[in-house]
């Protein structure tokens, strides 16, 4: 095993920038990672306990969980018990030496161990502080769980089919969406502390993420009063959109427009179609999208999926299989997006998914692979040994 004996960043974009980092499950871990991708010095700080994904199995590699290897390379691991008051003055020794406090901690509770909101903006005003939490700051009992704002903000409405149960998604996606919006917050953050000189706190919830990210179908409801429901995997204002059987299973087709609607309708044999009062427009195939449907799946049935979507694809028209996960990875090597990296070296060096940045001077580095718990804490306390706090004269 390779030993880290020092605590440093990359060398990309955020180069120097360092995070304290005391979030776990994946909002604020999925954050750091990205961070970490860019360059800045990533110091996840965990309990003993270690973070809550580090048990989280199946699935596994190697004996741990996917789950937290998935979002927590290019960091560095130290084990605190904020109740310990040796521990929490390394806290305050890694604060010290931070550009960014990450954290999604229970409204209020970090205020008992001088890492309030107005702990930090007394003691560290230079640093930028971000709170994740699930429902506000206002709402301590109702916990951070993303399939809590799934539900609560209207997403599971609208998700499943017509005559089926609400349903979730495959994957934890608002708090996803909202480590992206923490990304954002960190990066408007620190531009704002060069403009300023002095960091902020910054608030963000995993309820305000969702409803945001339901754009169209939340705006929706906001203007209207009426709330969308559930339409399987029908788009509510495109048509055709969504999978169509084929001769032997489902392909997906995306017509955003007319013209395309119209030169689809040439490459199935049915030119007609665009001469039909019922498919003229986008708003006449949405009022009459089963008879459409039918008439569509009937010309699709002549050819595979796989067939089609090589005719569909060479005629520049919005077309994709249905592939499990494995298959899209192997797809999107087909397209040289090379999405599979390694993080780390040698015997610690790990199978991961690439960050989607690409910059045109800037590399981004998979240098780490996801620490074990309290890998690092040794080099921790050596690097706040030898390194002055941020500002110090």
């Amino acid at each position: 095993m390779t030993e880290v004996t020092e605590i440093s960043g990359g060398t990309g974009p955020l180069e120097g920038v360092v995070v304290a980092d005391f979030s776990r499950i994946l909002a604020g871990p999925y954050c750091s990672m990205l961070l970490a991708d860019l360059g800045a010095t990533v110091i996840k700080v965990e309990s003993a306990g270690g973070d809550d994904t580090r048990a989280w199995i199946p699935p596994s590699y190697e004996g741990k969980s996917t789950y937290y290897l998935s979002i927590n390379r290019n960091k560095h691991s130290v084990v605190l018990d904020l109740r310990d008051e040796n521990d929490l003055q390394t806290a305050y020794d890694i604060l010290d030496r931070a550009d960014v406090f990450l954290e999604n901690f229970k409204p209020g509770s970090l205020a008992k161990f001088g890492l309030g909101p107005e702990h930090l903006a007394s003691r560290w005003p230079n640093v930028v502080h971000v709170s994740v939490t699930g429902f506000g700051s206002a709402s301590g009992a109702l916990p951070g769980y993303d399939l809590l704002a799934q539900a609560i903000s209207g997403f599971m409405h609208t998700t499943g089919q017509v005559d089926g149960d609400p349903s979730r998604a495959g994957v934890a996606i608002f708090d996803v969406i909202t480590g992206l919006h923490a990304t954002i917050a960190v990066l408007a953050g620190l531009l704002d502390k060069q403009k300023e000189g002095l960091g902020q706190h910054i608030e963000l919830n995993l309820l305000s993420s969702a409803l945001s990210a339901l754009v169209n179908q939340s705006g929706a409801a906001a203007m209207t009063g009426v709330s969308p429901s559930r339409m399987g995997n029908d788009h509510p204002s495109l048509f055709p959109y969504g999978p169509f059987d084929c001769k032997d299973r489902p392909l997906v087709i995306c017509l955003g427009n007319d013209r395309q609607f119209y030169r689809f309708a040439e490459v199935v044999g049915h030119p007609e179609w665009a001469e039909n009062p019922d498919f003229i427009s986008m708003d006449k195939r949405n009022r009459n999208r089963e008879d459409l449907r039918e008439l569509m799946e009937e010309a699709l049935s002549s050819k595979t999926a796989e067939e089609w979507f090589g005719i569909l694809r060479e005629n520049g028209l919005p077309a994709a299989p249905i592939l499990n996960v494995v298959e899209g990875l192997d797809f999107a090597e087909t397209l040289g997006l090379d999405p599979r990296i390694t993080a780390g070296e040698g015997e610690k060096s790990l199978p991961g998914v690439r960050n989607p940045l690409n910059f045109s001077r800037s590399e981004l580095q998979y240098r780490l692979a996801p620490p074990e718990l309290g890998e690092h804490t040794d080099a921790i306390q050596n690097w706040i040994a030898n390194t002055e706090p941020k500002g110090a004269s």
